[in-house]
């Protein structure tokens, strides 16, 4: 079966990084399963581990997002979603957001508590095989086998994220450093108890709580912003899509046109684009070349899902016109 996008089917690359992702996302969810019931067994009361343990449960979140996006995305525009259910992605965005921050905020008070209130958690002894071990050396065995593979994971999604614009995959990727970075993070916080150090481990939930609630606030913004149509940007957020330009450099070298400027929206995993155009001479162009222009827009990128041509006698200020060229000097 050929890996679809709304009415777009998948490039080759594309179609096999799709498949590849859907793969890590379910190895994700396996080595979560095993990281949450393993830490859950020797967290003891320690707060670090507590922390550590409720982000894994949290990193179920994104994977498990992506899987029902990409299932939901699959079907056909129809007449009540007539752009396709492609904004399932930033609604598994968003809510994968709320969900970090809120619990990002619970665990700081948490955790900012047991410091101030100088908290002293006891770390006990286990028996295995007839010996007497200590717990905390169990605790950070257990967080250090759980570092490797969000290493792997967090480098894999990155890649897989770029190649398919999928921002959800990108937040899943962060996530596999912060989990990582939680793991050190909790080894440190035992080995501080171990020592003396009764705050280290408070401290080290407080540094894991902030990384949770920093990723909460990244991903809600993102997702917010992404809902409310703004400018579309890279998979990463960092700049705004090229794309917009690449189609008008295209539009522009068209001998029956005078000026352009599109806008983008980002749907999910592809584009929405409308390109104004000032015909030249204020001549309307025929059908077929409205129709090959069209095509030819679509065909520069496998995310433009769809692109609408509107003839205007002016530009809007939003896409370049006047009143936009007196406010970009403006804002100079």
């Amino acid at each position: 079966m050929t890996a679809r996008f709304g009415r777009n089917e998948l490039p080759e690359q594309q179609a096999r990084s799709l498949k590849r992702a859907i793969r890590i996302e379910w190895a994700t969810i396996a080595f979560l399963a095993v990281a949450i019931v393993l830490i859950y067994l020797v967290m003891g009361s320690s707060q670090a581990m507590k922390a550590a343990w409720i982000e894994d449960l949290l990193s179920l979140a994104p994977p498990i997002a992506f899987l029902l996006a990409v299932r939901i995305i699959d079907k056909r525009p129809t007449p009540r979603y007539p752009y396709g259910y492609h904004r399932s992605v930033g609604v598994a965005h968003l809510v994968a957001g709320v969900a970090l921050f809120a619990m990002g905020t619970f665990l700081i008070v948490d955790s900012a508590t047991g410091l101030l209130g100088a908290e002293h958690p006891p770390i006990g002894s286990v028996q295995i095989l007839g010996q007497t071990v200590w717990l905390g050396w169990l605790m950070m065995g257990v967080m250090a086998l759980t570092i490797p593979l969000p290493i792997y994971f967090g480098r894999v999604k990155m890649k897989l994220a770029e190649d398919l614009h999928d921002k959800v995959l990108y937040a899943d990727a962060d996530m596999n450093k912060a989990d990582w970075m939680t793991a050190v993070g909790s080894i440190v916080g035992v080995a501080g108890i171990g020592i003396g150090l009764w705050w280290a481990d408070a401290a080290a939930a407080l540094f894991i709580a902030a990384s949770i609630l920093w990723d909460g606030v990244k991903n809600m913004r993102a997702a917010i912003t992404d809902l409310m149509d703004t400018r579309a940007t890279t998979f990463d957020d960092g700049r705004p899509h090229p794309i917009a330009g690449r189609i008008d450099d295209y539009l522009r070298e068209l001998p029956w046109t005078d000026e352009v400027g599109s806008r983008v929206r980002d749907q999910g995993h592809v584009f929405h684009v409308e390109s104004f155009i000032v015909p030249r001479n204020r001549q309307v162009p025929s059908l077929s070349a409205l129709t090959d222009a069209r095509d030819a827009c679509i065909d520069l990128d496998w995310k433009v899902q769809d692109l609408v041509l509107v003839l205007v006698d002016e530009l809007p200020e939003e896409v370049g016109g006047p009143a936009g060229d007196r406010q970009s000097e403006r804002n100079r």
